[in-house]
């Protein structure tokens, strides 16, 4: 990723879907501050919910499941408990089987995110785990956050 996408994935307003995600006293580490781990689980948690709740996917019993390939996060400044996430994702390339999330962590209502990352999700048949391509329904939502 070079500078100018880094910088372009930090702006608020590059997103097309947000989710608030409180962040929880256990998320602080000893330093005061959330743990580094925490942030994939908000990237995780972006994800799943965009799929599930926005698009309807079956994960639990689907056919198709997605598999996590790849994942990136930058972080810029610290989060701590009680701030609120408003987490920003878009899609950045969506392929035949495989898509590649865009994702950055705005606390409350800054502008400058905390953290940018990248999630590149496969998509597979759940018996096999082979790739499949993505399901009509999934990629027509998923097309409506493509940016680029």
């Amino acid at each position: 990723m070079d500078a100018s996408s880094i910088s372009a994935q930090a702006d608020r307003n590059s997103y097309r879907h947000f989710l608030a995600i409180p962040t929880r006293w256990m998320d602080n580490d000893v330093y005061g501050h959330v743990n580094n781990v925490v942030y994939y689980s908000f990237f995780d948690t972006l994800i799943n919910d965009y799929l599930t709740r926005v698009n309807g996917h079956d994960m639990a019993g689907g056919a198709v499941i997605h598999v996590t390939a790849e994942t990136m996060c930058r972080y810029r400044k610290s989060i701590s408990f009680p701030q609120v996430v408003n987490a920003g994702l878009r899609v950045g390339r969506l392929g035949t089987t495989s898509v590649r999330y865009e994702m950055s962590l705005f606390v409350e209502e800054e502008t400058d995110a905390a953290a940018s990352g990248h999630v590149i999700d496969v998509f597979v048949d759940r018996e096999t785990m082979r790739p499949v391509e993505i399901p009509a329904t999934i990629r027509g939502s998923l097309a409506r956050l493509l940016v680029g």
